[in-house]
């Protein structure tokens, strides 16, 4: 951050009152996030996610097999809409899960591939799978370490203390969430379009899907 000099000519300002306009200055000119204890985004509001025209880190994690997905090397082969969501046991995660199935097909036509990451360990990837009848593929994150990398994982409310844990196969200890997110990203590995929405409860829809697909289908 650059220094900065304020300089009082022959003010009668009170030190009080000098305070004062220095803090709220301060804190009209920086965006403090809050964070907890270990670090993390206390709130979905504080996450700070890559942003489009960046690259996207390397990636290498389990598949709903247990198999080492490296998701660079299947980005690199062909267009790809990359999917956050919280896991299996979240109503709104599975309505859109089961939604992108259903324009799946559009979308392999355009040229795409869709994966999807999660908390999830692989065997809940698996029940994932089967539940929705997916036919695209289902990453696990269940130690959140992509979702920080993408600056997506925020703190967890107590109430999902005791589920998260579980529902990662018992690598989500610090109980963390990514805030959902859809990001395309083209064969270079740079993202081209994002949709971060802080209310779980909203997710893109079909329609808006399909049509960034094709608007940004040149840049991919």
């Amino acid at each position: 951050m650059q220094k900065m000099t304020i300089t009082f000519r022959r003010s009668n300002l009170s030190g009080l009152a000098v305070a004062t306009l220095l803090f709220v200055f301060i804190c009209s000119s920086i965006r403090i996030n809050a964070q907890t204890a270990a670090g993390n985004p206390a709130k979905p509001e504080d996450i700070s996610p890559l942003l489009i025209g960046e690259k996207i880190p390397v990636i290498q994690t389990p598949d709903a097999n247990g198999n080492n997905f490296d998701l660079n090397a299947a980005i690199a082969k062909q267009p790809t809409i990359l999917i956050f969501y919280r896991g299996g046991w979240c109503p709104y995660c599975n309505k859109q899960l089961s939604g992108i199935q259903e324009i799946e097909a559009e979308l392999k036509s355009l040229g795409y591939q869709i994966i999807a990451i999660s908390t999830d360990s692989p065997d809940n990837l698996k029940s994932s799978l089967t539940k929705n009848k997916l036919a695209y593929t289902l990453l696990s994150d269940a130690d959140l370490s992509i979702s920080k990398q993408f600056g997506l994982a925020y703190q967890a409310p107590a109430a999902y203390d005791k589920l998260l844990p579980v529902s990662s196969g018992g690598k989500n200890q610090d109980k963390l969430l990514p805030v959902p997110s859809v990001f395309f990203i083209s064969k270079k590995g740079v993202i081209r379009f994002e949709y971060i929405n802080v209310d779980f409860k909203q997710r893109i829809s079909s329609d808006l899907l399909k049509a960034v697909a094709k608007v940004v289908l040149n840049e991919m």
